[in-house]
């Protein structure tokens, strides 16, 4: 029978017991009980919230935070030049998709238009600004974060910390990065590293893999080498190249073994090859000429 951490009171029809919402370890009947056991518990509580959050933190994303084409539904490409964010409905759309989208047009003298929503392309700033705020308005995080990052690019950090922080709130990985930036830099905010690192995580937990390779820089420049070997192999087997190059670091002086690195390097071209398509290899093509 579970008793109260505290008084010793059991759980019983009368009294309810409710868990420490950091640990989950102990149990108390009053917020009374919980204050005054909080100098023995403390200790063993911060010991094992941190294993909690490292077991989140450590957990393998199926993807990246970039999800997948709304349209040929393959993974969207890491590099950001072979995808579009629409100023019409937010979403991310393959180069592939916006290609076959343009040339079905002209081949059919069609008006140019989303190959997601159907809505005609913006032809001003200000249109692009109109329907973002629609989507802002259906709380769609995409469109926070969004408008936090024209915000900072016109040097207004206030109101990008409030786009960024209303989408991170509603789960947006990019908007958890870029507040870590803007703690960093002290950019409309006070410096903070205990900030940075916290919205690093949540981006990083989101699938964000400049926030997981950041992380995995830091622990490596505080000699957290196990820390950091996690946050490279996690980056890369999700397709990231930048993580690359610390993991061979790290196979070279013996901290990561020839198997977990022949691993992360078969799992890193799975996830690239994922990623492409003849009709995206056509784009690219296309661009080049």
């Amino acid at each position: 029978m579970m008793c109260c951490a505290s008084c010793g009171n059991a759980e019983v029809d009368d009294i309810k017991l409710r868990k420490c919402t950091a640990c989950h370890l102990v149990k108390y009947c009053s917020i009374k009980c919980q204050k005054e056991h909080r100098p023995q518990h403390k200790k063993e509580c911060k010991k094992r919230a941190a294993e909690l959050r490292d077991e989140v933190l450590f957990k393998q994303p199926e993807s990246s935070d970039l999800g997948d084409c709304p349209i040929c539904f393959l993974p969207l490409p890491i590099d950001p030049r072979k995808s579009t964010l629409t100023g019409c409905c937010s979403k991310s759309i393959c180069d592939g998709c916006d290609i076959a989208n343009q040339a079905h047009e002209m081949n059919e003298s069609l008006p140019h238009k989303c190959p997601f929503c159907r809505h005609p392309v913006p032809k001003s700033q200000e249109e692009v600004v109109k329907n973002i705020m629609k989507r802002v308005e259906a709380n769609d995080p995409i469109a926070f974060h969004q408008m936090g990052h024209m915000c900072y690019e016109e040097g207004d950090y206030d109101g990008a910390f409030e786009y960024y922080k209303k989408a991170a709130d509603l789960g947006d990985a990019v908007a958890h990065f870029e507040l870590s930036v803007m703690y960093r830099e002290g950019e409309g905010v006070e410096k903070d590293k205990k900030r940075e690192v916290y919205h690093l995580e949540e981006a990083a937990i989101g699938g964000h893999l400049g926030a997981r390779y950041n992380l995995g820089i830091m622990d490596g420049k505080a000699f957290r080498f196990d820390r950091a070997m996690k946050h490279h192999i996690i980056a890369a087997k999700l397709g990231y190249d930048g993580s690359l190059g610390p993991l061979k670091t790290f196979n070279e002086i013996g901290l990561v073994s020839e198997e977990d690195f022949a691993t992360a390097l078969r799992a890193h071209q799975t996830a690239v090859d994922a990623t492409k398509s003849l009709q995206r290899e056509a784009a690219e093509a296309a661009r080049k000429d």
